[in-house]
């Protein structure tokens, strides 16, 4: 998916501007899907904008420099719908925790045990945050879309703790290669 279809997305919900679509993209709803740079972010809109799928009006703001808010023309949502029903391509999982155990035997044991034990704990806490308020920040959005998508993190996230669980002792063992 593109840059510009991501923008359409997130002015789906609402006028926004560049660093609202960027915030969006890195802690909001749709971080969990892709990042994108303010360098990728602002030539989509600008490209939207001349297509005539946005538009962009200047804000004033207090003690700042004006902001541009840009929203998403009836022409715009035609577009997103046109998008959103291309083909999708296959899902990419970037890690990094997955990277460094893919070269597990490089590592020494204690160090192997510390990843997959802080990994635990992070899911421990995602999964605390989504069942204790993050149901509440998916009902901001409007349709069935986004308790779907929560509810699939969830499980997602369910998933791998109980994985990592039972394998947390699988790089102790001598010889040990990954399943």
């Amino acid at each position: 998916m593109d840059v510009a279809t991501l923008c359409l997305a997130v002015l789906a919900h609402g006028p926004a501007s560049g660093y609202e679509i960027k915030k969006e993209l890195e802690d909001g709803a749709y971080s969990h899907f892709f990042r994108a740079s303010f360098g990728s972010i602002y030539p989509a809109l600008a490209r939207l904008a001349q297509e005539g799928f946005v538009t962009g009006r200047e804000q004033e703001q207090a003690k700042r420099p004006d902001k541009k808010v840009y929203r998403l023309t009836p022409a715009g949502k035609r577009e997103l719908s046109r998008r959103l029903q291309a083909p999708i391509g296959p899902d990419y999982i970037r890690s990094e925790f997955l990277l460094v155990l893919f070269h597990a035997e490089l590592l020494p044991a204690r160090h192997r045990r510390a990843l997959i034990e802080e990994r635990i704990r992070q899911l421990q806490a995602c999964i605390a945050e989504m069942t204790g308020g993050g149901e509440a920040a998916c009902n901001r959005y409007e349709g069935s879309g986004p308790a779907f998508v929560h509810g699939y993190g969830l499980a997602i996230y369910k998933a791998e703790l109980d994985y990592l669980d039972s394998q947390r002792r699988f790089f102790d063992l001598p010889g040990a290669n990954a399943a």
